[in-house]
């Protein structure tokens, strides 16, 4: 019997030893089948026509907009960085209001855009106002919202090509670019382009955009990221109108964008976005009641 129970005990013992150890491996190896790379993802092939189809199609998904989103803001004449929380109120094809609050939810400036004209007022009470392409020249502070204002075109949509505007198509590693040139240049290839946009070629986004100098140089970029699902009818409008099916697309929730010209710098994380929703005329009138006409023409960005 002592034998026995000698034996008995070596077992339980041995068995006490080698438990954490078999949990250790068991756990090692449920760790490394967890830790298996994600299959990857085709790059695709698509020609100049096709990314040129996804801009206009993207750009038409959206007729109004509403938003909220917090910001990081750097720029002459602002001290530090800056975190404000912002709205955005939005009608195709050009009328835009951006307002930005602190924490106490008092009203820091309030931008709006339309018929290619823009009204900027701050919080020390001075307004701007005059053409959109003047923005970037009247007063340094200004710079930051006209560059907001282009970091918008992430959940609004891209501008698309006009007819008249010659574009090039590249290959870029993992990205496609579309060069684009402003009507009215040479056609051998000599002159400089005035925006790029680059398209990831796994999932045909845009996550990035230039806008450039006429000598070639990066005046503004802006980059999305974090594209997330976002119902193209969220107060069910497809329904009531007979549509088949609710569509959802995919649009950037981080955007970042910067001015080398400046520089100014904008980082923005939306929280919510709406599309496609009624807009009240007091939704786009300014503080003090100044409407914002619903606009004919396509300037806001140029």
């Amino acid at each position: 019997m002592p034998d026995v129970k000698g034996k008995i005990g070596q077992a339980f013992h041995f068995a006490f030893f080698m438990l954490p150890c078999i949990v250790l491996f068991s756990g090692c190896s449920l760790w490394a089948r967890s830790k298996e790379p994600a299959p990857e993802i085709p790059l695709q092939v698509a020609t100049l026509e096709r990314l040129m189809g996804l801009l206009q199609e993207r750009e038409a998904e959206i007729q109004t907009l509403k938003g909220l989103f917090g910001a990081q803001i750097q720029g002459p004449g602002i001290p530090g960085t800056q975190r404000v929380e912002g709205a955005i109120v939005y009608h195709r094809p050009d009328a835009l209001r951006l307002r930005g609050f602190n924490r106490l939810g008092m009203r820091l400036f309030e931008l709006a855009v339309g018929e290619d004209r823009y009204t900027l007022r701050l919080i020390n009470g001075k307004v701007l106002t005059g053409n959109m392409t003047d923005l970037n020249r009247v007063e340094k502070i200004a710079r930051p919202f006209r560059l907001s204002a282009l970091a918008m075109t992430g959940i609004i949509g891209t501008p698309s090509v006009a007819m008249n505007e010659r574009v090039e198509l590249k290959e870029e590693g993992e990205r496609y670019r579309l060069d684009v040139f402003a009507s009215g240049n040479g056609m051998n290839g000599s002159d400089s382009a005035y925006r790029r946009i680059w398209f990831d070629r796994r999932s045909l986004h845009v996550v990035q955009e230039d806008r450039l100098t006429p000598i070639g140089e990066i005046e503004a970029s802006v980059h999305f990221d974090d594209f997330r699902p976002v119902n193209l009818s969220p107060d069910n409008s497809a329904v009531q109108t007979g549509a088949l099916a609710v569509k959802i697309v995919l649009k950037p929730f981080v955007i970042r964008a910067e001015d080398s010209q400046g520089p100014s710098r904008i980082q923005l994380l939306f929280h919510e976005i709406s599309p496609n929703m009624p807009l009240t005329p007091e939704e786009l009138q300014l503080t003090d009641g100044t409407l914002i006409d619903a606009p004919t023409g396509n300037g806001m960005m140029g």
